[in-house]
């Protein structure tokens, strides 16, 4: 019955991955379109945008809390409930051409991403510790896959004139169906057990508190490295079609093709990267994916055949593959207080993803998309250098040892800890 459970769990945590990466890509394949219909400049674009970040701010800095107090269920279930609302208003938005309204969708839909998906990842990371197995780096691959399904009904949407309002208002349908589907199969009371991460007189001696989280070097560089990654991901999947319209010329329906190469590419990689994560450990995979992002944007900020910067996408989506859940299964085994580790990673890593591209729209206004996305380049090439941060296994070993010693009846590390690639 627990391994029922445990894989009913799995599936429900595929979808409810898949889910918000086929509302994104809908809407980032229609940004054109959006821009177009709203008759805005790309400056005013990225304030647009930045609803998306206050949205995601604020999900993001509750979201720790709200795991902690409440389990992660009803923080995905409100995450995604306002993740469907944000896109239904982007959707209406459009229709009415008010860009105010669509920055209020933008700011619904971030507070959705930046609370749900920290919630959603502790869950993740709660079943690789029960299945002992890399489970992350494929509920990442199941939101890729929702970016390549939905841009790709993006990108025929788009060729056919669809309607933007119209076009939304079906993917808000879809997802509250897989979100009624799904939620029934997660379990209650996931990340409450951890909450006692900060000082108090009800704390385990020994456990330690949440400031001495943020004080963890090894912690704060695997930080580093997740933000990277979710920085290049987030770039694209907020400017891609735009940067191949405005950048290199592609018309709207051929940027949006451009942007499912790159979605595509984050699948293959996501889905493959067990494979290569059970041979060459954490550090050397982040550190390739690291060269293969930094070499895919270097071509396509500084390449002028479209064809070559086309194609370098792909490059630039499989280096930005693995490294975000990766980091994740490296910080929850990085020491005690799993979900205080990981909600941090998260943390650190969904504001790179939500709230960096946004300011990089105020750089494409001056200097242009190309030029913009050089700031990304160098956050990818830094990722090279403190990839080996993500080798957490030795220390999980440690630190597994340590609290055998001095915590008595603790299961045995083989139970419940180890190297999980």
């Amino acid at each position: 019955m627990v391994d029922r459970a445990v894989r009913r769990r799995r599936r429900a945590l595929f979808l409810l991955f898949f889910l918000p990466g086929i509302a994104m890509s809908s809407w980032v394949t229609r940004t054109p379109d959006v821009r177009d219909q709203l008759n805005l400049s790309t400056g005013q674009m990225g304030l647009v945008l930045f609803g998306l970040s206050i949205g995601s701010m604020i999900g993001i800095l509750c979201s720790g809390r709200f795991v902690s107090r409440f389990g992660t269920r009803p923080v995905i279930a409100l995450g995604t409930l306002l993740i469907i609302a944000g896109t239904v208003v982007i959707g209406m938005g459009s229709a009415v051409r008010s860009a105010p309204l669509v920055t209020a969708g933008l700011c619904l839909f971030g507070g959705g991403m930046g609370g749900g998906e920290v919630a959603v990842n502790v869950d993740g990371a709660d079943v690789e510790r029960i299945t002992g197995t890399a489970v992350l780096p494929t509920l990442h691959g199941c939101f890729s896959l929702g970016t390549v399904i939905g841009g790709s009904a993006g990108m025929a949407a788009t060729a056919v004139a669809f309607p933007v309002h119209w076009h939304l208002t079906v993917v808000a349908l879809v997802a509250t169906g897989m979100l009624v589907h799904a939620l029934r199969a997660v379990p209650a009371a996931i990340g409450i057990s951890a909450a006692p991460s900060t000082p108090g007189p009800g704390r385990v001696p020994g456990q330690p508190s949440k400031p001495q989280v943020w004080k963890d070097r090894k912690l704060l560089l695997i930080g580093a490295i997740v933000l990277a990654m979710a920085l290049a991901e987030g770039a694209a999947n907020d400017w891609l079609p735009l940067l191949m319209v405005d950048g290199h010329g592609l018309d709207a329906a051929m940027g949006s093709l451009v942007f499912v190469g790159f979605a595509a590419a984050m699948t293959l990689g996501r889905f493959s990267g067990s494979f290569f994560l059970s041979r060459f450990g954490r550090a050397t995979v982040v550190r390739a994916s690291a060269v293969s992002g930094a070499v895919g944007l270097l071509l396509v900020i500084f390449a002028d055949n479209p064809v070559v910067a086309a194609t370098a996408v792909l490059f630039w989506g499989l280096g930005a593959s693995l490294g975000f859940p990766v980091a994740l299964s490296a910080a929850g085994d990085s020491g005690p207080d799993q979900t205080a580790r990981v909600s941090l990673v998260a943390v650190i890593g969904y504001v790179a993803f939500l709230v960096g591209p946004p300011a990089l729209g105020f750089l494409g206004d001056h200097y242009g998309l190309r030029s913009a996305m050089v700031v990304v380049l160098v956050f990818v090439a830094a990722a090279i250098l403190i990839a080996p941060a993500a080798d957490t296994r030795d220390r999980a070993a440690t630190t597994v040892d340590l609290a055998q010693r001095t915590q008595p009846g603790t299961a045995p590390a083989g139970q419940h800890q180890g190297d999980r690639s």
